[in-house]
């Protein structure tokens, strides 16, 4: 099993409701082959650097799993056939990003505190 995170920005223009369905869609298509999700974030709604499809803003949400590498394949496939998907980056994190994506979650949860 490796460790990846995925980064994905979702059209603007969908509903609260769409987004959520969205993200679920793909955390239950990652369990369902075999995932195992570490960590999820909801950057919610940020300005992009440049246009994409006419935009100027989209939504943009972390997954962080442990995964077999055939799944990215199926995984990325679905992105390309999902029209509310604007951009997505997967990426396989090795020990030291890790160790990295820990910090930073523990960073996170000691600011909400």
């Amino acid at each position: 099993m490796n460790n990846y995170e995925t980064v994905f920005i979702l059209n603007p223009v969908l509903s609260d409701e769409q987004i959520k369905e969205t993200v679920q869609k793909y955390e239950d298509f990652l369990v369902s082959k075999g995932a195992e999700m570490v960590s999820k974030e909801n950057w919610g709604l940020r300005k992009l650097a440049y246009p994409i499809q006419h935009k100027k803003s989209g939504f943009y949400h972390l997954l962080e799993y442990k995964a077999p590498g055939e799944v990215i394949e199926p995984l990325e496939l679905a992105f390309r056939r999902d029209e509310r998907m604007m951009r997505y980056l997967t990426v396989k994190l090795d020990k030291h990003a890790v160790a990295w994506a820990e910090k930073r979650r523990s960073r996170r949860k000691q600011e909400k505190a």
